[in-house]
């Protein structure tokens, strides 16, 4: 066979594997007509090559010089060759003893470009072009450029861009490479012009619209796009409509169609959602059925349904949960529990049946943890309750969980329970994190007639190099009170979770008067702190520090400070003592909802030439109205004392008024005001406040960016004069956690006050949250 006039030749197509199946087919059958008898290589040619290098192709092959070719090694060759991805086209050609391995390569891409892109990043979209095989450096492929373009249409379908065109260029370059680029005309956003429901009879369509967070028109679209179509907030939508009816007794309800439909401009579309409401049930009865481990009194008073009210879907729900918690606390990792109603139609009344099967008891053989890419694992490890090789504790692993998001270093924790193949009684945790940025840039701001605009501003690191450490600066500028403090806190200084805190400082503050007077404190010091955990929610606090405290100038000095200098002289020195107890209790730091925080420090100047107890009580409370709407409340007592016959320091005086005390009323203004019209504070403050947060319109369930309104009362009084009556303001206000921090804008009006005080109506600032 090696004598034929024309040398057999294989061909493989790798874009058609079709092609490839019938051509070895026809290749088989043909017999002798195309085989090859075996023989020994004395040499190997490569043809073709533009770019990639020889040793690539001879790496691929299945024989070597001196090897015996055959026909299978041949088409070993070409599926290996084309397995590499190089070549769009590759032949093996016998030519008396040498083997041909002719070669057509793939144009490689050299550059990626974007043009008319204004919607997304062109970094992200060339980063997500390289999962569909389009990148710089690697073989072009036209059907790969196909998708990737059909990819970018579907990205901007989510952005609701249904009008945007792309058009793909390729341009060849010298060396057999290419340019590729995507010309893309996005277009105007489609928007909602209509949402109907239809087939409603027991609520109004305005109600059940006003559930969505899709809308057909909102003055706040420019900020939530609530007016953009997206298939997944279509779909949540829906189920928040099922849930409406499934909690009010609608048993039956069905959602029977959802049509959307959009204009021939592609800028209008409409949604028609139908729905079938049936009839409302009442709850008679609550039955227990399955194995309870004998508990059953015990799961019974978890019960959350009432027997005479409407069903509640969200009830039953909750009540399942609960028991399968429950379940979980005894190690019962997968109980399961359904919920069976027996309707009666005729009546309108239904018996809830809850049949429980507790399946096997677990314990947890290893505990993962996935997504820290910055956060070192024991960071993450040390807020775990639940232990390895211990008997799986649904309450333990829950703890686990919350302690790690109260971290505040993850916009996700989430955790997973898997089996173990082949073991059914043991189980491994694996728990998700999402990284988040916890940098923290913190600004505030105030205007009044007395410090004009006074500015402050702190930056934070709350994970230092991912050890969970925090670092922060602290700066305030106002002209009133100027502040430089460098903060830093190890929260697990010892193995048991006992924190310290070190804090550097100078400080420089202007009692506000109204006389035009210099004179201030200058305070330099430092301390450091201990905190002890008592409990999941309890911490105390204990540390010491030093600080000297200089009152610089004279002229009109208010008679307080006078005394002051004639006791301890312009310099005083002090070792103050603090002990502290703080719980938290509240569902969320940053936006919260539910839950309280209390808080008690005491201070005691116990040694140098101050002595002195100061103490400050502090309790916050919130309570969900609703899914949208908040109320919450704060409370704060300060009591100062002078210990040994020795005055008490009047730079340890309480000052109220402004953002944190008293809203509308400037900063530092309350109480008792000297001859000369300083405000010199007081040795007594109280501070009430209330806020009841309201959903922003057409921001939905959005709890970011909400409005308030808010009721506040206090003052600051002198132990040796008499209580002043109550300061109190109410106004409105607008807040927002925004990428720097929680912002909060007010407006306030005073409702009591007195001809010294000075108002300030308007405050905002960033990084509060009373």
């Amino acid at each position: 066979m090696r004598n034929l006039p024309v040398s057999p030749r294989l061909r493989l197509s790798y874009f058609r594997p079709s092609v490839l199946s019938i051509a070895l087919g026809l290749a088989l059958q043909a017999g002798s007509a195309w085989a090859v008898a075996p023989f020994v290589l004395k040499d190997i040619r490569v043809e073709g090559l533009q770019r990639s290098d020889a040793g690539t192709v001879f790496a691929s092959l299945p024989f070597r010089i001196g090897d015996t070719y055959t026909d299978e090694k041949g088409a070993a060759a070409l599926r290996a060759l084309f397995a590499t991805g190089l070549f769009k086209d590759v032949r093996v050609e016998v030519d008396g003893d040498v083997v041909v391995v002719i070669v057509d390569e793939r144009a490689v891409i050299a550059n990626i470009d974007f043009v008319g892109l204004k919607e997304f990043d062109k970094d992200v979209l060339i980063k997500s072009l390289k999962d569909f095989g389009i990148g710089e450096g690697l073989p072009f492929d036209k059907a790969l450029a196909d998708r990737a373009e059909q990819e970018l249409k579907r990205q901007y379908l989510t952005k609701s861009l249904y009008a945007a065109e792309v058009v793909t260029t390729v341009t060849p370059q010298e060396r057999n490479r290419v340019n590729v680029t995507f010309t893309i005309t996005e277009g105007g956003p489609s928007r909602i012009r209509d949402i109907r429901i239809l087939g409603n009879k027991a609520f109004s369509e305005g109600t059940l619209t006003g559930l969505f967070d899709l809308n057909d028109g909102s003055w706040l679209n420019w900020y939530t796009k609530g007016d953009r179509y997206s298939r997944s907030k279509l779909t949540a939508d829906l189920e928040t409509l099922r849930s409406y009816y499934l909690n009010r007794g609608y048993l039956e309800f069905a959602i029977e169609s959802t049509e959307v439909s959009i204009s021939g401009d592609k800028q209008d579309i409409t949604i028609t959602v139908n729905i079938r409401e049936g009839q409302p049930y009442t709850v008679t009865g609550v039955k227990l059925e399955g194995d309870y481990l004998g508990k059953e009194d015990e799961f019974k008073s978890l019960v959350k349904i009432e027997p005479g009210e409407p069903y509640r879907a969200e009830s039953v729900a909750d009540t399942s949960k609960a028991f399968t918690d429950r379940f979980g606390t005894y190690g019962y990792a997968f109980a399961r529990v359904d919920a069976r109603p027996d309707i009666d139609r005729a009546t309108g009344q239904v018996v809830l049946v809850l049949v429980a099967d507790p399946q096997r008891r677990v314990y947890v053989r290893r505990i993962n943890v996935a997504g820290n890419s910055r956060t070192r694992d024991e960071v993450i490890r040390r807020e775990f309750r639940q232990f390895e090789s211990s008997w799986y504790d649904g309450n333990r692993i829950k703890l686990s969980r919350d302690r790690v998001d109260r971290l505040g270093y993850f916009k996700e924790v989430n955790i997973e329970t898997n089996e173990v193949p082949g073991s059914p009684d043991q189980v491994d945790l694996t728990l998700t994190v999402v990284e988040k940025p916890t940098g923290n840039l913190s600004l505030g701001a105030g205007f009044s007639s007395a410090d004009k605009l006074a500015l402050s501003a702190s930056i934070k690191q709350d994970n230092v190099f991912g050890t969970g450490n925090y670092l922060g600066i602290d700066i305030n500028t106002s002209k009133s009170a100027r502040t430089l403090v460098v903060s830093a806190v190890d929260p697990y200084f010892t193995i048991d979770g006992i924190s310290r805190a070190v804090d550097v400082f100078y400080r420089t503050q202007k009692p506000i008067n109204s006389q035009g007077e210099e004179y201030e404190f200058i305070t330099p010091g430092a301390s450091i702190k201990f905190g002890v955990p008592f409990s999941e929610y309890d911490t105390v606090f204990f540390g010491a520090g030093i600080e000297q405290t200089k009152i610089k100038g004279s002229f009109g000095m208010p008679e307080t400070y006078v005394q002051h200098i004639a006791q301890y002289g312009e310099k005083t020195t002090s070792v103050p003592i603090t002990i502290g107890w703080t719980r938290d209790g509240r569902d969320s730091a940053l936006v919260p909802n539910e839950g309280s925080y209390k808080r008690v420090n005491v201070e005691w100047g116990a040694a140098a030439d101050t002595r002195y107890l100061r103490t400050n009580l502090q309790y916050q409370h919130y309570w969900p109205l609703s899914k949208r709407y908040t109320f919450a409340v704060n409370a704060e007592l300060g009591w100062g004392e002078g210990l040994q016959d020795k005055p008490y320091p009047v730079f340890k005086r309480f000052y109220g008024g402004g953002l944190g005390t008293v809203r509308a009323f400037d900063q530092g203004t309350l109480g008792p005001v000297d001859v000369q019209g300083g405000y010199i504070g007081g040795t007594r403050r109280l501070n009430l406040n209330s806020e009841l947060y309201l959903p922003v319109p057409g921001a939905g369930n959005d709890r970011t960016l909400r409005f308030f309104a808010y009721l506040d009362a206090g003052n600051v009084w002198d132990d040796k004069s008499a209580l002043d009556p109550l300061r109190v303001s109410a106004g409105l206000g607008l807040s927002w956690v925004s990428p720097v921090g929680p912002l909060k804008l007010s407006w306030g009006k005073p409702l009591r006050y007195e001809r010294t005080d000075r108002i300030q109506r308007l405050q905002f600032q960033i990084g509060t949250a009373f």
